[in-house]
């Protein structure tokens, strides 16, 4: 167990370089900051002095390994466009992304798991059908289309949810959140729904198949022959083993959806990193571009390697695969 720790530590941090590298690289060809930062009528020797403070000068590999070693003391740099350190504006703007990113993740659950079960009992019921037909739905549409049809019905014609903004929060000691107002819950609804529904349609096709599929098994067979009811065969046997690749599917999505809150902020407005990084791409503001993807590449990787963790613990036949490998090693 040690050696796979050890062995997934070392292949992420190996995934963070690489993704640090390709970020820096990609983002010196947006275009140049300076012209963002200061006005037509600034001198070239200021521009100049500019760049110079600014470490543009400096060769790729001496601007990387620098950016790196003040990323692992928590300093990003300092803002192009806004003059802050960009630990400042990720920590203001990470907590409205998490809390988004968190209420869409367990509605996809709590909606998709469910929906999935119950397609997978009822093939042919005609709910079944509905939520197949659903499914597809969410599948086929582009976020930022659902959000303007939710906006354009319940923000519009029926003006029962705010359209923008994240609503009166309330800071507890450095941490904002929205869930303990009226108007808080109410901005988090629709943005919430947009996020989690391409998630949840997965969540519950993945569950539909896996059912389908154990449900098909011997052991499965077996049960019944025994004369176990069917709640406990379809619950205390196939769902229980259906749940091995759900963890490691939602594990990852829950990364995937950190990543595409992006778009849903923006359609909402939501004052979260994917706004900041959308502004930022805007406004040439490396720091700010490079320090979002190196952040969300640390939640995907850090998300990865707690399933791994969960499935090892989870699935005995991968110790099982381990001990007889040593015993055939030895």
């Amino acid at each position: 167990m040690l050696a796979f720790i050890i062995r997934r530590l070392l292949q992420s941090i190996l995934v963070m370089l690489t993704v640090g590298l390709i970020a820096f690289a990609l983002f010196r060809f947006v275009g140049d900051p300076i012209n963002n930062m200061v006005g037509q009528d600034t001198s070239l020797a200021d521009r100049a002095a500019l760049r110079e403070s600014l470490g543009l000068n400096d060769p790729f590999l001496v601007q990387y390994g620098n950016y790196l070693i003040n990323a692992v003391q928590g300093q990003f740099g300092i803002s192009y466009q806004q003059r802050r350190p960009v630990a400042d504006l990720l920590v203001e703007r990470l907590p409205a992304t998490l809390e988004l990113s968190l209420v869409a993740a367990v509605l996809a659950l709590l909606v998709g798991v469910p929906m999935g079960v119950y397609t997978g009992l009822r093939r042919e019921g005609f709910l079944s059908k509905v939520f197949l037909v659903v499914s597809l739905i969410g599948i086929s549409l582009p976020t930022f289309l659902i959000g303007i049809l939710l906006i354009l019905v319940f923000g519009v014609m029926l003006q029962w949810l705010p359209t923008f903004g994240r609503g009166e929060v309330v800071d507890l000691g450095g941490w904002t959140t929205g869930m303990l107002t009226a108007s808080g819950i109410k901005a988090l609804i629709m943005p919430s729904i947009t996020l989690a529904l391409f998630q949840m349609t997965l969540i519950m096709r993945l569950v539909r198949s896996e059912m389908l599929e154990v449900l098909r098994t011997d052991y499965i067979k077996f049960a019944r022959a025994r004369g176990l009811t069917n709640r406990a065969v379809n619950f205390g046997h196939a769902l229980k083993n259906t749940m091995v690749p759900v963890i490691t599917i939602t594990g990852l999505q829950l990364g995937s959806i950190i990543a595409f809150a992006i778009i849903t902020e923006s359609v909402f407005q939501w004052p979260g990193m994917g706004l900041l990084f959308i502004q930022a791409i805007n406004e040439v503001d490396i720091p700010v571009m490079a320090s979002y993807l190196i952040l969300i590449a640390f939640f995907f990787v850090t998300i990865n390697l707690i399933v791994d963790l969960l499935y090892y613990a989870v699935d005995p036949r991968l110790r099982v695969d381990k001990l007889v490998a040593g015993g055939h090693g030895s």
